[in-house]
């Protein structure tokens, strides 16, 4: 159910991940289309947070709607009235209270019931007993009628096969009640669900060409830093863009990324001296946010911003070092000034820590005598 649906909630500061769905309110005689959010700590949004408990309660009274009236009036907020006319719907409260708990299952990294059933299948298949089989059965019964055709992720044989296995020869499948299995119809699924083990065997054992697609170290986080002198041994707060490392740009002199990055913003000629020569990246950023920007700064600032990381690790083969030893890593840049530079608790779009990593594919790129050409930032006056 989660597919790209993805929201979360911020309980206690903690971000608590989430999806939706659409579902139907039913408040006063009338029916409302909504979305129904649900979230990993098990609560339920509808219209009001709720346990599983109490969402249960709001499927049983019809709060939340599974049986859809005839003539009903109903509202899409601030886009549509209409009413039922012969409304048909598959769902009943028992169905969807037990999609939602599938989904709490899935938001937490939990087998759902869709996993418990085929691991009560391959079970079967490694001891192919009558018991192991009533075992699958029941675990394939427990997947919500509305899941079942998905478990096999199969479009075009759906949940066929697996029917039959759980039903054994001379059992009824659950869409065929009334035709037995054949012998043959069972070794076919047989067939299928071998062949279906060694493909998923061959795809663990293949090795992406172009590598893995998550990072193998572990995520650093560069927390918000107030460094105002260099260190012989600065670990990651080097990384900071406030750490004064000097970078010499078109023949300017700056104190760091952040004051480079601050004097470069500003339209006023003049001003921009004086942010260069204030005393440090704090005191730059005060000086620049009440001028005037560049036009177009927004457009252009992570090309700058680009332009200065290049330079700083460049010119400063150390601090390129302790970028180098964070290997893959993800970089999480906090920025209490900005949600655009820094990720700041998953609330901001990390861009700092993004080019960071950029910049440190490139010195690996260098190191490992890969050709890259020209790489160079835009000319700044």
């Amino acid at each position: 159910m989660i597919g790209s649906r993805t929201t979360h909630r911020v309980a206690d500061g903690v971000r608590v991940p989430g999806t939706w769905r659409h579902a139907f309110i039913r408040n006063g005689g009338s029916y409302f289309l909504t979305d129904l959010f649900v979230y990993a700590d098990g609560l339920v949004d509808c219209w009001g947070l709720v346990t599983l408990d109490g969402f249960a309660e709001k499927l049983r009274t019809g709060w939340v709607a599974t049986d859809l009236e005839a003539g009903a009036r109903v509202s899409a907020h601030e886009m549509a009235v209409w009413k039922f006319d012969e409304p048909h719907t598959w769902l009943t409260p028992g169905l969807l209270l037990a999609e939602v708990r599938d989904t709490i299952d899935q938001l937490n990294g939990r087998p759902d019931s869709t996993d418990r059933c085929l691991a009560a299948v391959d079970a079967f298949l490694a001891d192919r007993t009558e018991e192991k089989r009533a075992t699958a059965r029941e675990a394939y019964l427990a997947i919500p009628e509305t899941q079942r055709h998905y478990a096999l992720g199969d479009m075009d044989r759906k949940d066929w096969p697996l029917q039959v296995l759980v039903a054994g020869p001379g059992g009824h499948p659950e869409d065929r009640p009334d035709d037995p299995v054949t012998q043959e119809a069972y070794d076919s699924a047989l067939a299928y669900f071998e062949q279906r083990d060694r493909s998923a065997a061959a795809r663990a054992a293949r090795v992406p060409a172009d590598g893995p697609d998550t990072p193998f170290a572990p995520a650093i986080h560069l927390y918000q830093t107030f460094v105002r002198e260099p260190s012989d041994d600065p670990g990651t707060n080097a990384l900071r863009n406030d750490y004064p490392a000097p970078i010499d740009l078109g023949g300017v002199t700056y104190a760091s990324v952040a004051q480079a990055y601050w004097a470069l913003s500003v339209a006023d000629p003049g001003t921009r001296v004086a942010v260069t020569a204030a005393d440090n990246a704090y005191a730059a950023r005060t000086l620049a946010a009440d001028a005037p920007r560049r036009d177009g700064w927004e457009q252009a600032r992570t090309a700058v911003m680009t332009t200065l990381l290049r330079a700083k690790y460049a010119q400063h083969p150390a601090l390129a070092e302790i970028l180098l030893a964070t290997d893959d890593a993800t970089l999480v840049y906090d920025d209490m000034d900005s949600l655009f530079w820094g990720d700041n608790g998953g609330r901001g779009r990390n861009w700092t820590g993004r080019l960071l990593e950029l910049v440190r594919s490139e010195l690996h790129a260098a190191r490992t005598g890969i050709t890259l050409g020209e790489t160079g930032g835009p000319a700044l006056a």
